[in-house]
């Protein structure tokens, strides 16, 4: 059984020089495309409203708030920029069965860490790739979401650890924040059942934000029940299932799934496969008299009506977790981007009639294969002169068997972010990316602060 002693080995002993160069090149790759996602929310309801708490709470810090002309605490950073990097739910994913925990949400908890305690780029993806590994090894062998928890459960760990690292924290002051982070702030699923609210945008924030209380709790002297994990009414009595994990620096990171599209990640493949569908045929949506999609258990119940009605989509939080409204939109407009959940786009009349149309049942087959690391999908679409057009697909571009390569990920941070930035601060901001062992964290916080709509 995994212990809390056994991650804080293994974060006290990851080093930068452990990473191979493809996962350094990989976790470069999760900063820009999450940095650019961030720019890009500017303005978002769920950011602005954390914004204003963080405001009222904290008049100034250490800290920089990204896109803003003050700083915060630690703790206070953490909060406000993991809600930038999460609020338009287009950055990346692991798509474990059981699990859908985001490794983007650790990266502004960790800078905020890294900028507090004049951290260097090197020690920054240290504890981004522990983060990440940590993360990644609890969603494939200690699921929650079956057992009513919120996947930010993950996130809580994760973030403390990594935030543990940069804080200097020694191994038994990481194994207290490790349990203080997961005995006290577990998130329940209800996050994302029914009728999605907005917190569903800003409950990671809140995860990175309890993970750097932790930590710094125990830098403190608070210790916590270390038996976490394996104690009585512990993790794996309440939460999970014993669980073991193989904690490798950095292997994690190539199971990460970069999105290409807005919206949720098992939306992925089924969104790419019937724009390619509707450019290909040239399909005029008012001719269509029924949409079938056939996909896997966790993405009918999550986002095809298993948990909560998902026909009624009004405002962004519902047509994120709304596969009828993604495949109506992206068959609509051949696209499923930013434009697509504006809340003019996603209440007008073509998109709401053809939402309705969309039929979505779960294939215990695709089940199997989603198991076994694809993302599957089958399309039925069918006209109303009874021709039916279909697609079958596993996989789309971003995928981990179709990775999005340094390129890609720069294509799609022009795509977001691009016209937030003038061409030199675009510049800046990737090159800063790009040779990160080369920087100061303090150097990519006060980047971030100064860039803005």
């Amino acid at each position: 059984m995994t212990t809390t002693r056994e991650l804080a080995g293994f974060v006290r002993a990851t080093e930068h020089d452990d990473l191979a160069d493809d996962v350094r090149d990989a976790l470069k790759r999760r900063v820009l495309d999450s940095i650019g996602v961030a720019i890009a929310a500017e303005g978002a309801g769920p950011p602005e409203i954390v914004d204003r708490t963080v405001a009222d709470l904290e008049a100034d810090g250490p800290c920089t708030l990204w896109g803003r002309d003050r700083g915060a605490s630690p703790v206070g950073a953490a909060m406000h920029n993991t809600a930038l990097v999460d609020a338009l739910d287009v950055a990346d994913a692991f798509l474990a069965p059981g699990a859908t925990s985001r490794p983007s949400d650790n990266l502004a908890a960790l800078v905020a860490a890294g900028e507090h305690e004049d951290r260097s780029g090197e020690e920054l993806l240290a504890a981004l790739a522990v983060a990440t590994e940590i993360q990644g090894e609890l969603a494939w062998n200690a699921p929650v979401e079956e057992r009513g928890f919120d996947h930010v459960t993950h996130t809580v760990l994760s973030a403390a650890a990594g935030a543990s690292k940069l804080l200097g924290l020694d191994e038994l002051e990481v194994a207290d924040a490790i349990a203080i982070a997961g005995t006290g702030h577990n998130a329940l699923g209800v996050t994302r059942t029914g009728t999605v609210s907005r917190w569903a945008a800003a409950a990671s924030a809140n995860a990175a934000r309890n993970g750097v209380y932790a930590a710094v709790l125990a830098r403190n002297g608070m210790d916590g029940p270390r038996d976490l994990f394996e104690g009585r009414k512990g993790w794996a009595d309440a939460i999970s299932n014993p669980f073991e994990v193989d904690l490798t620096p950095g292997e994690r990171v190539s199971d990460v799934a970069t999105k290409r599209y807005a919206g949720h990640a098992y939306a992925q493949s089924a969104v790419e496969g019937i724009v390619d569908l509707a450019e290909g045929e040239d399909l005029d949506p008012e001719d269509v008299s029924g949409v079938k999609l056939e996909t896997f258990a966790d993405a009918k119940r999550v986002l095809g009506g298993g948990e909560g009605n998902r026909y009624e989509v009004d405002e962004r939080a519902q047509a994120a977790y709304s596969l009828p409204y993604a495949l109506a939109a992206a068959l609509c407009d051949r696209d499923l981007s930013l434009a697509q959940y504006e809340r003019q786009r996603i209440r007008r009349g073509d998109v709401q009639d053809l939402l309705r149309l969309v039929d979505v049942t779960e294939d215990p087959a695709l089940t199997e294969r989603f198991r076994d690391g694809a993302l599957p999908a089958v399309i039925d679409v069918t006209m109303e002169d009874g021709t039916t057009y279909r697609v079958e697909t596993d996989a789309y571009r971003g995928h981990p068997t179709n990775p999005m390569d340094w390129d890609d990920v720069e294509e799609k941070f022009d795509a977001i972010a691009g016209e937030r930035l003038l061409d030199e601060e675009r510049d800046e901001v990737v090159e800063t990316v790009r040779t990160l062992e080369n920087r100061e964290v303090t150097e990519l916080a006060a980047l971030l602060g100064h860039v803005r709509s």
